[in-house]
């Protein structure tokens, strides 16, 4: 593998401090990828003692990155992380696991960015089937298929009336003081959630219609996040639970706390 850094003492001297600072960052950045930093230690300590830095020898891998981000902040260097992380894919993968059996119900949402964020995270986290009110952008629209990446000819996307047609029980995630937090809720193996207007939340409705609600506790000013923000959250935590589940214990569908839970 050809070496990065190739310099003598005299020749290193003439350049400036940013450049040195970018020479240490390439050669950091070889070490790093090569696997092998072990045989590099020697020479980067002498290029540190030509720049007269009292810096600490590296001793692993997070060390050797933190050192690399040092050194590119000196060099005035915009950086990304996977600049120096080749291992962060970058591309879709050629297959997927199989969706969950969960409805997601999107309430009268009118954000078309919204609505692709929301199909784009229903298909990452293979969360389940999405079913719309009515007057929404369809998945078909520009706008929803430019945020959704893609994203929209995988998952199951429907127009419905009828919320009580969807899988039970019925799940609300709206701002309720005294609903349960997300987190601790136990998600059953079906149901459907419902993720509400951008402004109103969920319709009284879509409200009267649920069995439980769900909120995720905020401990700011704001009373609310973006829904799909919000839902991307939620359907973390659901698969964590459904992961848990399937791999380490069975766990009742629901704590008994939640029974007397009042979405009204």
């Amino acid at each position: 593998m050809k070496r990065t850094f190739c310099f003598h003492e005299k020749k290193f001297r003439t350049l400036s401090q940013k450049q040195q600072h970018k020479k240490c960052a390439e050669f950091l950045r070889e070490m790093y990828v090569s696997g092998t930093a072990s045989a590099y230690f020697h020479d980067y300590a002498k290029i540190v003692a030509w720049m007269g830095l009292s810096l600490k020898p590296i001793e692993t891998k997070e060390e050797l990155a933190d050192r690399f981000h040092y050194h590119r902040q000196l060099a005035a260097i915009s950086l990304k992380e996977h600049h120096l992380l080749p291992y962060v894919t970058h591309y879709d993968k050629e297959t997927s696991c199989n969706f969950l059996p969960i409805d997601i119900y999107l309430d009268r949402l009118r954000s078309a960015h919204n609505i692709g964020s929301i199909i784009r995270t229903c298909e990452a986290l293979r969360i389940g089937s999405l079913f719309f009110s009515a007057n929404m952008a369809t998945p078909d629209q520009f706008q929803v298929q430019k945020t959704a990446m893609g994203a929209a000819a995988h998952v199951t996307c429907q127009q419905t009336m009828d919320l009580q047609s969807l899988k039970k029980p019925i799940i609300a995630l709206e701002t309720i003081p005294q609903a349960p937090a997300y987190y601790d809720f136990i998600f059953p193996e079906q149901f459907t959630l419902i993720l509400g207007n951008e402004e109103e939340g969920c319709s009284q409705s879509s409200l009267s219609q649920a069995d439980h609600c769900i909120q995720i506790p905020l401990y700011g000013r704001k009373n609310s996040l973006n829904v799909a923000c919000s839902f991307a959250i939620v359907a973390a935590e659901i698969v964590k639970q459904k992961q848990t589940t399937e791999n380490h214990v069975k766990k009742s569908h629901f704590p008994a706390c939640h029974a007397s839970t009042e979405c009204l």
